[in-house]
């Protein structure tokens, strides 16, 4: 029989990828904690939680016990008309977590749905309301998924150019810091007086794709408190950054001013099962309630709220509150800075920077973002036993809670090689 690689060429197509430059992938046959396994029997250690969903380690015991369980039980249900344990109890206990003005629950599959259902209901809060307001906000560089919406409020032109004839009006601002904050807020007084913004969308501290550039949260709350303002919709895209990885369960608990909808997925159900949900405050859904049908979010998907992953995320937020998992967020902090003290100030290091679990690093090369010279530092990191994907110069790190010291420490060393040999 064909190995799994020679036979993944006759039919499969893969994302973001050029396959007539890259023909070759690799065939992963098992996963347990933080490593994968390829058919060769090679062992990777998963650097970035693979996509930053496997938080909790691969093939996590307590969730599959959890999971197989509700197998037996209820394995899929129409969400519309019906409603059943695993979604009611996933809501009241994701509430507990979630900023305090969360209030309302909207279930779909992935990180690019719950961004789009983010936007419309921004959208549709001014349609009811009968404002014209017609015009997304969002960062410079951002990136929210690969849906038409999701792509419209993305900057990130590589992913976007054959469509942006087809995208919805946006405007962009750039990331606050303390140089620029003061400009941005009066271009934006200046902006808000024609009175046609519906919504601001925005990475809260950490912009995942733009290569995890990362911002302060000051000046986020300055931007996000003047938009409030104006009623202009808030929405924390956290599908990258909840669920712990900034070192508290939200990116948002940094802020004073939170977001009037949060979107969530990846770690929600600690990469087991597709899910996401936007969550929104009570001002947003009421906006909807209405004895008129047509104000109703009509948007649904046959495997809304799924009872199998609903009680996956209910698993991994049993986890993420323990005490050992806790813990270990606080090790790869704190391991993180040690690593950060012995290779910042490298010639070959640009800049360096670490927000909770998340670290990265530019390296002092000019190359494209998946240009030749990052091919090499793929290759160079997997040769190592190591799942590193860098984004252009940048390299990072994100790896589940569970890695082990050892496992960690693998990562560096591989890191320190590619500064000597860059």
């Amino acid at each position: 029989m064909k190995h799994l690689s020679e036979r993944d060429k006759k039919h499969l197509w893969h994302p973001l990828t050029q396959h007539k430059l890259h023909a070759e992938m690799l065939a992963i046959v098992k996963a347990k904690g933080a490593v994968l396994y390829d058919e060769a029997g090679h062992e990777y250690i998963d650097g970035i939680a693979s996509w930053y969903t496997a938080m909790y380690g691969h093939c996590n015991e307590v969730i599959l016990e959890r999971v197989y369980a509700q197998m037996q039980q209820l394995d899929q249900v129409v969400f519309s008309g019906f409603t059943h344990e695993p979604a009611i109890s996933l809501s009241e206990e994701l509430i507990k977590i979630l900023p305090s003005n969360q209030q309302k629950l909207f279930f779909s599959d992935n990180g690019s749905t719950a961004t789009e259902i983010g936007i419309k209901m921004a959208l549709q809060y001014h349609f009811n309301k009968e404002h014209d307001r017609k015009v997304m906000l969002a960062f410079e560089d951002g990136f929210h998924g690969d849906t038409f919406g999701a792509m419209s409020v993305s900057g990130l032109s590589v992913y976007n150019g054959p469509f942006e004839d087809f995208f919805i009006a946006v405007e962009r601002i750039p990331v606050p810091t303390k140089d620029n904050i003061e400009t941005i807020l009066t271009t934006l007084n200046n902006r808000l007086k024609q009175n046609d913004i519906a919504g601001f969308i925005y990475e809260p501290l950490v912009q995942g794709a733009a290569a995890m550039k990362m911002h302060d949260a000051q000046g986020l709350d300055r931007i996000l408190a003047l938009l409030q303002q104006h009623d202009v919709i808030t929405i924390a895209d956290e599908v990258m950054t909840g669920f712990g990885k900034t070192g508290r369960f939200f990116a948002s608990d940094y802020l004073e001013n939170k977001p009037d909808v949060i979107c969530l997925s990846k770690a929600l159900t600690a990469g087991l099962l597709p899910m996401a949900i936007t969550t929104c405050t009570q001002k947003v859904y009421d906006a909807f309630y209405s004895d008129d049908i047509a104000k109703g979010l009509f948007h649904g998907h046959t495997y809304t709220a799924n009872p199998l992953a609903c009680t996956a995320a209910l698993a991994a937020l049993q986890l993420l509150q323990s005490t050992e998992i806790q813990e270990n967020i606080a090790e790869v902090i704190a391991s993180h800075k040690t690593f950060d003290a012995a290779i910042k100030d490298h010639p070959k290091v640009a800049t360096t920077r670490q927000c909770g679990v998340i670290y990265a690093l530019d390296l002092d090369v000019k190359m494209e973002r998946y240009g030749n010279l990052r091919d090499r530092l793929f290759k160079h990191f997997m040769d190592d036993g190591v799942f590193l994907r860098p984004l252009g110069n940048t390299i990072y790190i994100l790896a589940p809670y569970t890695i082990t010291k050892v496992q960690l420490e693998k990562i560096y060393a591989s890191i320190k090689a590619v500064l000597e040999i860059v």
